[in-house]
């Protein structure tokens, strides 16, 4: 969101994605076949980047002051908030990244731990001084995904523009069930043979698994931001806005560009821009080797970048 900065072939089907937007954090939305909304780990922006789709909250202080204890019980009713003390920002990951493989977790209480994910990720890319000290203090297993996402994080990053003056033309709505989102990467998969975790990070970059709707600056439509005549060649008669059919779809452009044996080129191909693909390949590989990192990113939010800092645009949200 933070500039539509995928480029698209002339045959692409995804428009510039929000990825200047969400890149900052972990969501993006960019322009490309697939994608117009990126994502990066978090989408809070760092104080001297532009603030991403993923952002969610504030852009920290220049001074980090003390935070609330993280070891305290989560205040469900409340928007999560990342600690700005390294030390809490630890113990916040380690609750984190414990709770969302934890199978018996309420969707309502997965969608505020993964958002509270999005927002700690984020501070790390804030105050990468920090990183040794959190790092050091997650279990071996989950600090590899941790600095994955991270890296994919930083990809997104790359592709920040200027700060957009006005609000985007966008809904937000409730994403589909992680379950439910995960029966469609996986019929996908087994349609066309295209990866499941690999459809699921287009998905998240694009439109945060679907969170958004609205058109991108290129005329891109729908949950996996499809441009109309793409879709009219892969949407095999579906519907663009729907979630099942347009993941479908993706999977069928993606197979006829190269996928799965050449992930590289289809994903270019859904967005011509390397910093955008590596993005890709990094979070599908964090779902590749973890499965249960898919939990976490389903939770990630809307935020856009405005000149007074991230903006979190939350379910039900429209234009003024």
């Amino acid at each position: 969101m933070r500039r539509q900065t995928c480029h698209i072939a002339s045959r692409s089907r995804l428009a510039p994605r929000l990825i200047g937007l969400v890149l900052a954090a972990g969501l993006v939305a960019c322009s490309g076949p697939g994608s117009r909304f990126a994502a990066s780990e978090t989408s809070v922006a760092s104080p001297s980047a532009t603030p991403s789709a993923t952002d969610a909250a504030p852009i920290p202080s220049p001074s980090p002051t003390p935070a609330a204890t993280a070891s305290a019980a989560p205040k469900w009713d409340e928007l999560p908030a990342a600690a700005m003390d390294p030390a809490e920002l630890a113990a916040q990951l380690v609750m984190v990244e414990t709770a969302i493989r934890d199978p018996n977790l309420s969707a309502s209480h997965l969608d505020w731990m993964g958002h509270l994910q999005q927002l700690a990720y984020s501070r790390l890319q804030d105050y990468p001084d920090w990183k040794p000290t959190v790092l050091a203090a997650l279990p071996e297993q989950t600090r590899t995904s941790v600095i994955a996402s991270l890296d994919a994080g930083k990809q997104l990053r790359l592709l920040s523009g200027p700060i957009p003056k006005t609000l985007p033309d966008w809904k937000i709505v409730e994403a589909k069930p992680v379950d439910e989102l995960l029966g469609y990467y996986k019929e996908a998969e087994a349609a066309f043979g295209v990866p499941w975790y690999y459809l699921a990070s287009v998905h998240l970059v694009e439109t945060r698994m679907g969170r958004i709707r609205g058109l991108s600056s290129a005329g891109a439509q729908g949950p996996m931001q499809f441009i109309p005549s793409t879709w009219a060649q892969y949407g095999d008669g579906g519907d663009i806005n729907d979630d099942h059919d347009a993941i479908i779809g993706a999977a069928r452009y993606l197979r006829a560009a190269g996928a799965p044996g050449n992930m590289q080129k289809a994903l270019f191909a859904y967005n011509h821009s390397q910093a955008y693909v590596n993005a890709l390949l990094g979070y599908g590989n964090v779902m590749k080797a973890d499965p249960t990192a898919y939990r976490g990113y389903h939770g990630w939010q809307v935020y856009y970048p405005t000149v007074d800092g991230a903006m979190f645009l939350p379910v039900g949200w429209t234009k003024p």
